[in-house]
């Protein structure tokens, strides 16, 4: 294992205290318990947004807090969910009075533990109310989660629902955006190579020189086969059809592409798939409006890229393209 860390235990708290320090004109990291909340929290009469996870997604979630986006993300250690302290915390940091909305994805552990922290806020008295993203449509079940998981859908829902947030749409309005945007999203991705756990010191799987793990998971989980490599075309025909056949999206349609790089992948090879796929999509009469290209949810140094479609309306157009400031994702400011 060659990784640039001190103690492996240690990597999360050590590389949030450097994401703190350099982006704090954005964000404030909090130690104990452990969470990231934009640096003007709470902001007077509106929604707050809370997510989080495992570490080693990043710039999921941390990366995405701050105007127009998220409020506060509660990381957990590499791969592992957070437990419901910091979570109860974050909710109350970014509790303004309007209710707080918690953005989840769809595994056991996280579902599970957003659920009851939800519980002990509604206790203290905040309402808090939940959506479960689940956009993968590699699998319905897995190890791992119980139906399908949560991925690159992810980041396109808190962008969107954020921006409503920003401009102070209410609790009920927020959640239902944001049901909204998860029942229109579809990804799946694949590896060309695992990913290595610091703890762990050892890659999650193997594969074979000429082998790919199709509909592979953001932790390296098994998705629906495993097969030879091929050339990008055929790559992302894997990928796309079954995203395009699940919604299902139709000719007339007009949707955001989002390529996305689970962290070892050359952001020219992306640019080819992402090229790929919009001439695919427009051969099939839907019409790509908006686009996304890069890491933004990531599994550590895994090789391997995902594709996920949103179905789009003039709501989600302007909201898409409405201001956000994060650490990693800007635009209008």
């Amino acid at each position: 294992m060659k990784k640039i860390i001190n103690d492996p235990t240690d990597v999360v708290t050590e590389s949030l205290a450097g994401f703190g320090a350099a982006h704090s004109d954005i964000v404030r990291v909090v130690d104990d318990p452990l969470y990231v909340v934009r640096v003007d929290a709470p902001v007077a009469g509106k929604v707050g947004l809370v997510s989080g996870g495992g570490s080693g997604h990043e710039p999921l979630h941390a990366g995405y807090v701050g105007a127009g986006m998220l409020d506060a993300a509660v990381p957990g250690a590499m791969f592992t969910s957070p437990t419901p302290d910091p979570i109860v915390a974050a909710t109350r940091a970014v509790d303004s009075g309007a209710g707080v909305l918690h953005i989840v994805k769809n595994y056991t552990g996280d579902v599970l533990n957003f659920e009851m922290a939800a519980e002990l806020a509604g206790a203290e008295g905040t309402r808090v109310t939940t959506v479960v993203v689940d956009d993968d449509v590699a699998v319905q079940d897995s190890t791992w989660t119980a139906g399908r998981r949560g991925v690159g859908g992810t980041v396109l829902l808190e962008k969107i629902v954020g921006a409503a947030a920003e401009r102070g749409d209410d609790l009920d309005a927020v959640t239902a955006l944001a049901s909204k945007v998860n029942a229109q999203v579809r990804s799946m991705g694949l590896a060309l190579s695992a990913c290595t756990v610091p703890h762990a010191g050892e890659p999650s799987f193997v594969l074979g020189d000429d082998e790919i793990e199709l509909g592979v998971g953001i932790h390296g989980e098994p998705g629906r086969e495993r097969r030879k490599i091929a050339k990008a075309d055929v790559l992302v025909g894997l990928l796309l059809d079954p995203i395009v056949a699940d919604l299902p999206f139709s000719s007339g349609d007009r949707v955001l592409l989002f390529v996305n790089g689970m962290g070892g992948t050359p952001l020219s090879e992306l640019y080819l798939a992402y090229n790929t796929a919009r001439n695919s999509l427009q051969d099939k009469g839907i019409t790509v409006e908006r686009s996304l290209v890069g890491n933004y949810i990531t599994a550590l140094e895994m090789q391997g890229m995902s594709l996920t479609v949103l179905k789009l309306d003039d709501e989600m157009i302007e909201l898409w393209d409405a201001p956000v400031r994060t650490a990693a994702l800007r635009k209008g400011v």
